[in-house]
């Protein structure tokens, strides 16, 4: 065997002797406010990083990068950060000046994960207040350290801002957004004020609503008419007429903590449906809609929402709003209790319209047996004459519908103490239990033991009949919305409907039951039924 042979290679002389290029260096600076005191800081930093960069011999400008008045929790919302960034992937820069830790970022995995991949292409950041050079072996450590530091400062300080808002919230100061709140603007008081002619379409979307329209026919309506929305612009959108619709402010209320901040790290806006406490602001400025009507609104867009699929294969059970066809919603079959559907049918040149049930349209007679297919002529002339009927004993349906009112608003039977009554004696409870406390530290907790057992039971009891009593007051307002806006559309109606009037059925029927191909039952929204015969 031939022995092994290594030859060694020697390195070059002339590379040692050769000049050294200057290094590229680009600055970071940031300022988390628009403070003018923050600013100067902001100009400072600038100002001295370029001085720097231009008075030492081996380096050479690659930039000044600064973010003015932006956070530093996340890295996506500060460009010039990005564009940085962007510029090191290009090999552009060489190396990093910045201020401190908490200047580069305040997101423990942002800090790491951009240094890391800094370190991949070559290029150290160097934090000045720490005197820290990334690219040292024992630098990840103390990052990590610090920029733990860094983060929980600002989860500190985001905590405080959040304490700080919450207590104006229940001091009751409202802090409103006017740039997408239409019809009204930023008052000489700091409180809205009403813009007449946008207050105007506003009432308007309220009554049209109320009388049947759906959020599109809306949508059509306003851009037709040329009414510009909020941003100036004839395009409206859906969204935007929900939020007029649900929107507090338009009978002057403010009802705050809508949402809330999740955590100051992604600063993800979560909507608050029980998590924390909502503040509202009752009478806090001029209302556009009267509070019933409001209300009304809202018992709507809920019935809305909450309406039974006519057909059982839809997947989530509910339906969108059919808005053209009073009966659409409203004419139920006798037999199976599902919805009927209109249909158009055709056959040589001719057209009829029918009403049948969607059970039997899905599922021929497998569920439904014998519901009737209605022609809609004869339908509609009939509902016609039930309405009619009721509407010629207007007097008595007056005094139907104030009997009813009474009746829904009457005192729950068997509860002897009031709302009021519940809460004072509660803070009677409180006190008692406040005096007590010290004499069972001084004396025992057997002195105390039983009596404290009897007031813990009784708030017991009384908590859960406020409670009952709370539901209860609420069903009744809604049922007093409910029969008052009854009794203002009979108001306004005529004496007898001559003619088919969607929005009229509307308001005045609340279920037309299929009893047979020649008998239905019309059930008004006073609470009245009427049995109608069918006449071809």
């Amino acid at each position: 065997m031939t022995e092994t042979n290594v030859i060694v290679i020697p390195a070059k002389a002339q590379m040692a002797q050769q000049v050294k290029r200057q290094l590229r260096v680009a600055a970071y600076c940031r300022v988390s406010t628009d403070d003018e005191e923050q600013l100067t800081s902001y100009e400072a930093q600038q100002t001295f990083y370029t001085d720097k960069i231009m008075e030492n011999p081996d380096w050479t400008m690659a930039g000044i990068f600064a973010d003015e008045g932006i956070t530093g929790t996340s890295a996506r919302k500060r460009p010039e950060f990005l564009r940085m960034i962007r510029q090191c992937r290009q090999k552009k820069i060489d190396l990093i000046l910045t201020k401190s830790i908490s200047r580069f970022a305040r997101n423990t995995v942002d800090c790491l994960g951009y240094i890391r991949a800094l370190r991949e292409l070559g290029i150290a950041v160097i934090f000045e207040k720490e005197n820290i050079n990334t690219l040292e072996t024992d630098s990840e450590m103390l990052i990590t350290l610090l920029g733990a530091f860094a983060q929980a400062e600002s989860e500190s300080i985001s905590a405080n801002v959040r304490w700080g808002i919450r207590q104006a919230m229940r001091e009751g100061k409202a802090n409103i957004n006017y740039k997408y709140l239409y019809a009204y603007e930023k008052g000489e008081d700091g409180r809205p004020r009403i813009i007449p002619d946008q207050a105007e379409v506003v009432k308007s979307i309220y009554d049209r609503f109320l009388a049947g329209a759906s959020l599109r026919q809306l949508k059509e309506w306003l851009e037709s008419e040329g009414i510009p929305n909020v941003a100036g612009k004839n395009e409206w959108t859906i969204s935007a007429i929900r939020s007029i619709l649900t929107s507090e402010k338009y009978c002057g209320d403010v009802l705050l903590q809508k949402t809330f901040i999740s955590d100051c790290i992604s600063k993800k806006a979560v909507k608050n449906t029980g998590q924390l406490p909502k503040y509202l602001i009752q009478d806090h400025h001029p209302a556009i809609v009267e509070r019933k009507v409001y209300d009304a609104v809202q018992a709507e867009l809920a019935r809305r929402k909450a309406a039974k699929s006519p057909t059982k294969v839809a997947s989530t059970g509910l339906t969108s709003y059919a808005s053209k066809y009073a009966l659409s919603e409203r004419l139920v079959c006798g037999e199976c209790g599902t919805l009927y559907r209109r249909c158009t049918w055709r056959k040589n040149g001719k057209t009829r319209v029918v009403w049948r049930c969607v059970s039997r349209l899905d599922y021929g007679k497998r569920y439904c047996h014998n519901s009737p297919t209605l022609d809609e002529e004869p339908l509609q002339r009939a509902i016609l004459a039930a309405v009619n009927e009721a509407m010629s004993q207007k007097d008595t349906l007056t005094r139907k519908i104030a009997r009813a009112m009474d009746m829904e608003l009457s005192p729950v039977s068997g509860e002897d103490m009031s709302l009021a009554d519940i809460e004072k004696r509660l803070k009677e409870i409180d006190q008692e239990v406040e005096q007590l406390l010290p004499k069972a530290v001084s004396e025992g907790e057997e002195a105390c033991r039983e009596r404290l057992k009897d007031l813990l039971g009784e708030t017991t009891a009384l908590k859960g009949k406020r409670a009952f009593l709370q539901e209860q007051r609420e069903k009744d307002s809604a049922a007093a919305r409910r029969i008052d806006a009854v009794a203002a559309a009979m108001e306004q109606l005529p004496a007898e409907l001559t003619q088919w009037e969607e929005s009229a059925i509307r308001q005045l029927v609340d279920t037309v039951k299929v009893l047979s191909k020649d008998r239905i039952l019309v059930c008004l929204r006073c609470g009245a039924q009427i049995e109608q015969e069918i006449e071809a």
